[in-house]
């Protein structure tokens, strides 16, 4: 593991450190935790929008019937009941 120093403000370490009692974790471990999340997080986004991206610059997109279809299934009248 590399040490890593950056500043957060009182208000984040105060919560930091209550959910890392409530979850019985130390805060540095709870840290580490948000950290990973956050960049697992960020890279599965970025990559969903540039696989979006290489999409339409291909021309990729939906017609106008599929989407008709799934707009309908949000628009359309209910059944009677």
């Amino acid at each position: 593991m590399t040490l890593l120093s950056f500043q957060v403000d009182q208000s984040t370490i105060s919560r930091l450190d209550r959910l890392a009692e409530r979850r019985k974790l130390s805060p540095e471990e709870v840290a580490t935790l948000a950290i990973e999340e956050f960049v697992e997080r960020e890279e599965w986004q970025i990559s969903e929008i540039e696989a979006a991206v290489r999409e339409a610059d291909k021309g990729d997109f939906a017609s106008a019937d599929e989407v008709d279809a799934v707009l309908s299934k949000y628009t359309a009248p209910p059944t009677g009941r």
